[in-house]
C-alpha cells in the first residue's frame, strides 16, 4: 500500500469513473485500475462495485475511502510542516495582542506584514497580558504584542515603541479647548477605566495616582475602550486612552482629545516569544512591519 494507490482509490471515488479519475491523476486507465487492483489483493477486500454503466463503493470501500482521505490529508500536512522549516515566513502565526492593541494596529500591520510575508497568514487571540503568558508559554500562541514592564522565564522580549496617553473628554466639557491637562487634574473629574485585569489601567493608575484616590472614579466591566469611549461621549466621565485608539478614524463629534503637559504618561510597546520558537525569521517580519507603521503618538525605538 502507498500513497499514490490511496489517491487513486479517492479520486474513483469522487468520480465514480475510472477515465475521469485516471485524467485526474495523469496516469493512464489501466494503470490506475492495476493500482487499485493491486489494493484490493493486498487488503483482501472489494473496495468498488464495477460495471459497464457505473462505479459504486461497497460499504467496506466506504469505510476506506473515508480513512483514506484522512491520510492523504495528514501526508500533505508533513509536507506543509516541512516546507514551514524550509522558510521559516510560510504558515501560520499565531500572534497574541492585548486588547487594548489590537484593535487600532492590526488594521494597519496586517496589510504591511502581508507583503512582506503572504504566505504567513495570522491567527489572532485578542486577551489580557496574563492570559497571553498563560498561552504563549503553553505553545497555544507563537508571539506576543504587548505593553511592558512584562517578564517571564524562557520568554525573549523586544521592545518596539513607546506611545504617550491622552485625556478624552466630552465635547462640552470645560477641558475640551485646553491645549494640555496636568496628570493631577484628573482629581477633579470621574475618570472610566478597563477593569483591574488590564495593565493599560495599571499604567494609567500609576502615570496619574490622584485617579484611583478619588471617590466615583471606577474601573468599568468589560475589555473594550469602545464601551468606554462611548460613556465618556454620552457625559458619564473622561476617561485616558493610549494615543493610537485616538487616530482620525476613531474621532468623534462628541468627543474631544485634550494631550498630557509633558511629560506625557506612556506605555512601552514589544513583543514577546517563546526562546524555544524556531522561526526567528517570522518575528522578524512582524517587528520589522510594526516599525513602518504611522502611528499617531508613536515614538519608535531603537532597532
Amino acid at each position: 500500500m502507498n500513497l499514490s494507490e490511496l489517491r487513486y482509490t479517492v479520486a474513483v471515488a469522487q468520480e465514480r469513473n475510472f477515465r475521469r479519475a485516471a485524467e485526474r491523476c495523469f496516469i493512464s486507465q489501466p494503470a490506475l485500475s492495476t493500482a487499485i487492483q493491486k489494493l484490493e489483493e493486498e487488503l483482501g477486500v472489494q473496495i468498488f462495485e464495477r460495471s459497464r454503466t457505473e462505479v459504486s463503493l461497497t460499504g467496506i470501500g466506504e469505510r476506506l475511502v473515508e480513512q483514506a482521505q484522512r491520510v492523504l490529508e495528514e501526508a500533505e500536512r508533513v509536507r506543509s510542516i516541512a516546507r514551514e522549516g524550509r522558510d521559516q515566513l510560510v504558515g501560520v502565526l499565531r500572534l497574541g495582542v492585548i486588547h487594548t492593541i489590537a484593535p487600532y494596529v492590526l488594521p494597519d500591520l496586517i496589510p504591511v506584514l502581508h507583503a512582506r510575508a503572504p504566505e504567513m497568514p495570522l491567527e489572532v487571540e485578542e486577551s489580557t497580558t496574563a492570559q497571553l503568558e498563560a498561552h504563549l508559554k503553553n505553545g497555544q500562541v507563537d508571539v506576543v504584542i504587548l505593553a511592558l514592564p512584562f517578564a517571564s522565564p524562557g520568554i525573549e522580549v523586544l521592545p518596539l515603541y513607546d506611545e504617550v496617553f491622552e485625556v478624552v473628554v466630552p465635547a462640552a466639557h470645560r477641558w475640551a479647548r485646553k491645549r494640555a491637562i496636568g496628570a493631577a487634574q484628573l482629581a477633579e473629574e470621574r475618570v472610566l477605566l478597563l477593569n483591574s485585569g488590564h495593565c493599560f489601567s495599571n499604567q494609567v493608575a500609576e502615570a496619574c495616582p490622584e485617579v484611583g484616590r478619588v471617590p466615583g472614579n471606577g474601573m468599568t466591566p468589560g475589555n473594550s475602550l469602545e464601551t468606554i469611549r462611548n460613556m465618556v461621549a454620552s457625559g458619564s466621565g473622561v476617561t485616558v486612552l493610549p494615543a493610537t485608539a485616538n487616530s482620525d478614524k476613531y474621532r468623534s463629534a462628541l468627543l474631544c482629545v485634550v494631550p498630557f503637559t509633558a511629560p506625557a504618561p506612556s506605555r512601552r510597546v514589544a513583543l514577546a516569544w517563546r526562546r524555544s520558537f524556531g522561526r526567528e525569521k517570522a518575528v522578524e517580519a512582524l517587528a520589522q512591519s510594526l516599525r513602518t507603521l504611522s502611528l499617531p503618538g508613536v515614538t519608535l525605538l531603537p532597532a
